[in-house]
């Protein structure tokens, strides 16, 4: 029975559901206006101001306002509402957008990942599911490109991580430069407000603003949407009366003559001030980054059907009135409104580029969260600011520094030219990252021609590289600073990654032998005490390094060990039910086993339930589907077999195999194999005692063992390799958030081992 005969069953007409629908989507849309477009829609206030800040000069034929809003008007149309609304929004990762949400289609269709710990069973995910269609031989060959050059897979990860950072850059800028350009309108009516005033103003908006952060935005959302709708209900009814009484005929502009008239008549100083233009359409990744928070749908019509024609209509109306008052260029827009109605849209003005602030941070803190689950960024303190809204995220951390450079910005620029020159480097560069990977998307995942995906980066990329070149020019005014900041923070991201995978390759190369475990006998050759022994680690498969150390110096150990693996998969969530793996290390009697915990790059990693029960749990669960789990596997086809003990790394006498049983925990078995005959060995018995042991174990006490790594540059090393890894990352791994606190240990509970690795 489909959804529409259950809801006819249960009394609603077909009607009535079509109703609720439109319903469902029209409220998403109108909500998404405070979350999505504050950033847009606040464009209006610097745009003209920063195209005309250099020596472009305005002649009485206003060829030079014609040709700005010609751009403006083509700009937005074919990056806004071409490219985002009608194409790349269609690229979605389970209903989640962004840079790491197409970076995560191209890694599973492609396997372009370089994360650790990957395995064969993850592909089983219900997120993690890929259409299947058949592979072109141009898709074919682009994989087997990826796959046969691992310097391109590493290139592809950087050339990623720097458009991340320029967004990290974009939430550092827009802060700043919305609420000078809004509180700066006010000496407009006060003349004799000093500047020094309006950036102390502006700065005590900023501290404001950052300083709720930690209250979360879900507490003050129900005003970010009616004082977006105000905003472009202003700016369009603004523009609609400064059309018709200054210049009626100011829509010839849509003409693309001219744009070419623009640019040659104003030649290289013209091209320069594209720089300026294409901070009209700052704000649409962001619209990209935030469908998973409503859906791709009422964000459509809430740019097509209000947005866009808001704010052309914004831009036309200024675009008039300076097309009968030149001498206001740099005062355009609080110039162009009406008397009567000035201070309503300034208090508006300013409330709104608050709003457009506020989704740039906290997509800020989303980029992190994810970073940071994919071995990109150091571990910091996530906070969920809402129990009913997930992804609500703060970071406390990030949210200070954020604020520091944002102050450090608005005080040392104090000109909203300058930061406008930052801000188009930064905003163009993120954009021709998604065009590039929008490119790899079509023939990858979507299996479209090369030529139509070649033709796809050309037209919209030449587009973006225009601007960039444009941005360039502005180095020196201002354009150095988010270059400045995304190089470090890239800096920061490659070098954590770095020593992160090091770190894992040195866990891999020095894992404890299975035969040396099975010689030992059930005891590990020392007394096995009552409780369960919980040993993290980053392998997916054998026995960590830091266990071998137990055995070797401890005269004891837990009568139940447990080894811990939490990892992150490139899907945005793993649900509840899917995210344990249990397996068994080694022979019944021994007490070993395996947890394996998932999570997707947008999940929290960090338990609201209780870990040990939960666990506990599972163990038990494994333990009585343990056998048919068994049969199945006797009964599975030898290459599948073989592909998954392949993929978990698994020794010669013995492997993994992971079923989905019955939507419970997936479950594992591993059984040895008698040599000479190739018996396999199956115990049907004594499941009760086990698991009454394993609960009274858990009676017992559990205890958590923690590695502590130290990593250090090798002798032979280079200066710049000793530097990275001796001070950077060794700095970065002493003053991040340790693991027990991310994982949610109790410190009374937990014992580090100390191990030096060197890279």
């Amino acid at each position: 029975m489909n959804p529409s005969e259950q809801f006819v069953e249960h009394g609603i007409s077909q009607q009535n559901l079509k109703r609720t629908s439109c319903k469902a989507v029209l409220t998403l849309a109108y909500q998404s206006l405070g979350v999505v477009y504050g950033d847009l829609s606040t464009s209006p206030l610097y745009v003209y101001k920063t195209t005309f800040s250099g020596k472009l000069s305005l002649h009485e034929n206003d060829e030079e306002i014609y040709g700005v809003l010609s751009f403006i008007f083509w700009t937005f149309t074919l990056i806004a509402l071409f490219k985002y609304v009608f194409i790349v929004m269609s690229a979605d990762d389970n209903g989640e957008g962004g840079t790491f949400a197409l970076y995560s289609l191209l890694c599973r269709h492609a396997r372009l990942s370089i994360l650790p710990n990957q395995q064969f069973t993850d592909e089983k995910l219900s997120a993690y599911a890929t259409e299947i269609s058949a592979e072109t031989l141009q898709s074919s060959a682009l994989m087997l490109f990826f796959e046969n050059n691992p310097r391109f897979r590493k290139g592809l990860l950087i050339f990623v991580l720097l458009g991340t950072c320029m967004a990290i850059g974009d939430g550092v800028i827009t802060p700043a430069i919305s609420v000078l350009s809004a509180v700066s309108g006010v000496q407009l009516k006060i003349s004799g407000l000093h500047e020094n005033y309006v950036i102390i103003i502006s700065c005590i908006i900023l501290v404001g603003l950052f300083s709720l952060q930690r209250y979360g935005t879900h507490r003050v959302a129900f005003l970010f949407a009616p004082v977006v709708s105000a905003w472009l209900l202003c700016i369009s009814g603004v523009g609609i009366y400064n059309i018709f009484r200054w210049n009626p005929q100011i829509f010839h502009a849509f003409s693309p003559v001219y744009m070419l008239k623009f640019l040659r008549s104003t030649g290289i100083e013209g091209w320069i001030s594209l720089g300026g233009v294409v901070l009209s359409i700052t704000g649409v990744e962001t619209m990209f980054a935030d469908v998973g928070h409503f859906s791709a749908l009422s964000i459509k019509m809430a740019f097509t059907f209000l947005v866009y024609p808001c704010l052309i209509l914004a831009y036309m109306g200024e675009a008039a009135f300076l097309s009968k008052h030149h001498e206001d260029i740099q005062r355009s827009f609080y110039k162009a409104i009406p008397e009567a109605v000035f201070w309503p849209v300034f208090i508006v003005a300013t409330f709104a580029s608050v709003v457009g602030s506020q989704a740039v941070i906290s997509a800020t803190f989303s980029i992190i969260s994810q970073s940071c689950a994919l071995n990109c960024f150091p571990r910091v303190k996530v906070i969920h600011t809402s129990s009913k809204i997930y992804g609500q995220i703060y970071i406390p951390e990030v949210n200070w520094l954020l604020m520091c450079l944002c102050l450090a910005i608005t005080i040392g620029l104090r000109d909203t030219n300058k930061m406008g020159h930052a801000y188009g480097l930064a905003v163009t560069t993120v954009m021709f990252v998604t065009t590039c990977l929008m490119a790899l998307v079509m023939v990858i995942v979507w299996k479209q021609r090369i030529t139509i995906a070649i033709l796809f980066m050309v037209f919209f990329g030449s587009v973006e590289l225009l601007y960039i070149s444009a941005s360039i020019c502005k180095v020196p005014e201002g354009g150095w600073i988010p270059i400045v900041l995304s190089m470090i923070v890239m800096g920061v991201m490659y070098i954590w990654n770095y020593g992160t995978m090091k770190k894992h390759q040195f866990d891999v190369e020095n894992k404890v032998s299975m035969n040396r475990i099975l010689s030992l006998g059930p005891c590990l050759g020392m007394v096995r005490v009552p409780g369960i022994g919980l040993i993290y680690t980053n392998l997916v498969s054998g026995v960590p390094a830091i266990f071998g150390h137990f055995v070797t110096n401890l005269p004891a150990f837990h009568q139940v060990v447990v080894f811990v693996c939490v990892k992150s998969v490139q899907v945005p969530y793993v649900s509840e039910n899917e995210r344990f793996l249990i397996g068994r290390v080694g022979p019944k009697e021994y007490g070993m086993f395996r947890c394996i915990v998932r999570y997707g790059y947008k999940d929290l990693q960090q338990e609201n339930y209780n870990f040990e029960n939960r666990l506990v749990s599972g163990i038990l669960q494994f333990i009585e589907t343990e056998e048919e789990t068994c049969l199945r596997t006797r009964e599975s086809s030898p290459d599948i077999r073989k592909l998954i003990a392949e993929d978990l790394g698994a020794p010669e006498d013995t492997f993994t195999i992971s079923y989905h049983v019955e939507g419970l925990l997936p479950s594992s078995c591993d059984f040895q194999v008698e040599s000479g005959n190739g018996n396999v060995l199956l115990e049907n018995s004594l499941h009760k005692d086990e698991s009454m042991q394993i609960l009274k174990a858990k009676e017992s006490g559990v205890a958590y063992i923690l590695g502590h790594s130290y990593a250090r540059a090798k002798k032979s090393s280079s200066i710049f390799k000793k530097f990275a890894i001796d001070i950077v990352f060794t700095f970065l791994s002493n003053n991040c958030r340790e693991p027990d606190v991310v994982l949610n240990v109790p410190h009374t509970s937990l014992l580090e081992v100390g191990m030096i690795y060197y890279v």
